[in-house]
């Protein structure tokens, strides 16, 4: 039985609340102590704090290269800015507020989880997020002092804070300052639009989507005018010429790289799957959210929510393993709706940190690797694609009476 299996099947009302919240707190002092002796790094916080030491002092931002390993910035100016208050901490504090944060964070994306596949238990959360902080994903988080927890936590507090098909002024405001900071989960707001056009083009109400897509827009483009006014030259910079250089971020076959684009590079045997790569991305992204959109207008939104996360790991040019926390809610999904193999397969390859068992390095191994060896640093993506390819099994046999006419809130 797989460890998030375990989780939820002892999670029940018997369990009382204090007992789930020591267990996590002790599972939580276990990984700590862990890091510890790993002696991580924490590389990707450190280019953070460089950053935003760069901001604060007036330097060119995108020729910034940070620590040992000579890493250059890859996100958008207005993360910098954001940045500048990691400067404000010793490096020994920002490093445990960092990791204290990431596991407080973890908590609230499990919790967020859970609300969005309809099983909000106090106690589950705990449960959970004490064998979660263990997937690889959220290890490598935390081993790097990344922000993907912070980003999938605002883009599932925008989602579940307002239903399929309802709209507040403040709809689409998390959405916006997570793609203004990394520009992946903008994909999110296209999947409102085209819920919105096609509601409409099925003779109903697409209103609540188009605002809420609008909504995303304004706040992207708000935070990114703020950044041009405050870093004119680095924003020049950034949006017509770094943004279109995604090998910035690293060698595109590295092992890490669970993107199309990376599976198809050591498929190929080259870092540069070219033609081949933009051609599957994009039919990826056709077929993904056409699924997503057509879950949401369905009143499915915890299938279209997780299709369109796992879309948009897919195409990106660059998803290293420790973007793909997006595991924590596809198994939980998978489970509650009855689909234990899969959810016990999905959380196994997640939790196995199996793309790592493949040769990865120095001297660039990635491009000679053996039939098993591509199959073993693929699986993050194929795990992708295959629940992509069961959503639509999990769709209603025949469409509401009312079609697209309104929202159904509840699946």
């Amino acid at each position: 039985m797989s460890p998030f299996v375990t989780v939820i099947a002892f999670s029940g009302p018997r369990r009382r609340l204090p007992v789930a919240v020591g267990a996590c707190l002790v599972s939580f002092t276990a990984f700590w102590l862990a890091q510890r002796a790993a002696h991580v790094s924490m590389i990707d916080l450190m280019v953070y704090r460089a950053e935003g030491a760069t901001v604060r002092a007036g330097g060119d931002l995108y020729a910034l290269r940070a620590t040992a390993a000579h890493l250059p910035p890859t996100y958008p100016p207005f993360a910098a800015l954001l940045f500048t208050a990691l400067t404000l901490p010793g490096t020994v504090t920002l490093r445990t507020l960092a990791t204290a944060g990431n596991l407080a964070l973890l908590v609230v994306f499990v919790r967020l989880s859970l609300k969005l596949v309809g099983h909000a238990r106090a106690e589950s959360v705990w449960w959970v997020a004490a064998v979660a902080v263990w997937c690889e994903p959220v290890w490598t988080t935390l081993r790097y002092g990344q922000v993907n927890l912070l980003l999938a936590a605002l883009v599932l507090w925008d989602l579940s804070r307002h239903p399929a098909g309802r709209y507040d002024r403040w709809a689409g405001a998390g959405l916006g300052l997570a793609a203004a900071v990394k520009l992946t989960p903008a994909l999110f707001p296209v999947f409102l639009l085209a819920a919105g056009v096609a509601a409409r083009l099925g003779g109903g109400d697409g209103g609540p989507w188009l605002r809420h897509a609008r909504g995303a827009a304004t706040a992207f483009a708000g935070a990114t005018l703020l950044a041009a006014a405050a870093l004119p030259y680095d924003s020049w910079r950034y949006w017509t010429d770094t943004v279109f250089r995604p090998d910035r971020a690293g060698h595109p076959e590295s092992t890490a790289n669970q993107a199309l684009r990376g599976v198809l590079a050591r498929l190929l045997q080259t870092p540069y799957p070219g033609a081949v790569w933009v051609a599957a991305a994009a039919v990826v992204a056709a077929l993904g959210l056409t699924v997503a959109v057509t879950a949401e207008l369905r009143g499915m939104r915890s299938w279209a929510v997780c299709a369109c996360a796992v879309t948009a790991l897919l195409i990106s040019p660059v998803s290293w393993t420790h973007h793909w926390v997006w595991c924590v809610p596809v198994v939980l999904l998978l489970w509650t709706r009855g689909r234990r193999a899969a959810a016990t397969g999905t959380a196994l390859i997640f939790c196995s940190y199996v793309p790592w068992w493949a040769p990865h390095g120095t001297g660039r191994p990635e491009l000679h690797q053996t039939g098993a060896q591509l199959t073993l640093s693929a699986l993050y993506a194929g795990a992708g694609v295959l629940f992509l390819g069961l959503t639509p099994t999990s769709f209603p046999r025949s469409r509401p009476r009312s079609g697209a006419r309104q929202a159904v809130t509840k699946e």
